[in-house]
């Protein structure tokens, strides 16, 4: 995937907002900022999902999360309108924390309002590159971060998660889902979603 000079400069911006992220993840035996590992499989799963990507959906993957601890989950009501209100606010938080980042490495306005408007998931299933940004994020989810997460909820919660992620998902996305190396458990929850 071609990468310009702002393209560089904008991606090591945007980790080292990152790098801030008091969480931390091991990975293959070396210490991340959960936040920059997000980034970094986000940029590795879009080249290989969409390796004609545009430079602003490449923009876009490498900052879906930018400083997302900066507003946690528990400053909200622990309820679907609290989870959804957050969601909202993240969206737009980091819409507003990349465009900063954006301006200062000399993108223009027309680049920085796309990168906004993808990051914000505006028209799902009707834009094409929101639709691609949505399946790379939950095939990041489903290869990274599905295992995880389902040792806390139990089977029927985990079956209605898979089922909407799957919802979100173009049938290419949902192609690739199937192709990615899953656990005999997390193969056996997509089969009875998908069932």
């Amino acid at each position: 995937m071609a990468t310009t000079n702002k393209l560089k400069q904008a991606f090591d911006l945007f980790d080292k907002a990152n790098e801030q992220d008091p969480n931390k993840e091991l990975y293959q035996g070396k210490e991340y900022a959960k936040e920059v590992l997000y980034a970094i499989r986000m940029t590795s799963k879009l080249n290989s999902f969409a390796p004609n990507a545009s430079e602003v959906l490449q923009l876009t993957a490498r900052c879906q999360h930018i400083c997302r601890w900066e507003i946690p989950r528990d400053s909200y009501e622990m309820n679907r309108t609290g989870y959804l209100t957050w969601r909202q606010d993240l969206k737009k938080y980091h819409a507003k924390k990349a465009s900063s980042i954006l301006e200062s490495v000399g993108y223009d306005q027309e680049t920085i309002s796309k990168v906004a408007f993808l990051l914000e998931k505006k028209q799902l299933k009707k834009n094409e590159e929101t639709q691609t940004l949505e399946d790379v994020i939950c095939l990041v989810f489903l290869e990274f971060y599905f295992e995880p997460f389902a040792k806390k909820y139990s089977e029927e919660k985990l079956i209605d998660i898979l089922q909407k992620t799957w919802r979100k998902m173009s049938n290419l996305g949902q192609d690739a889902a199937l192709k990615l190396p899953l656990s005999k458990a997390s193969l056996e929850l997509v089969g009875k979603a998908l069932s």
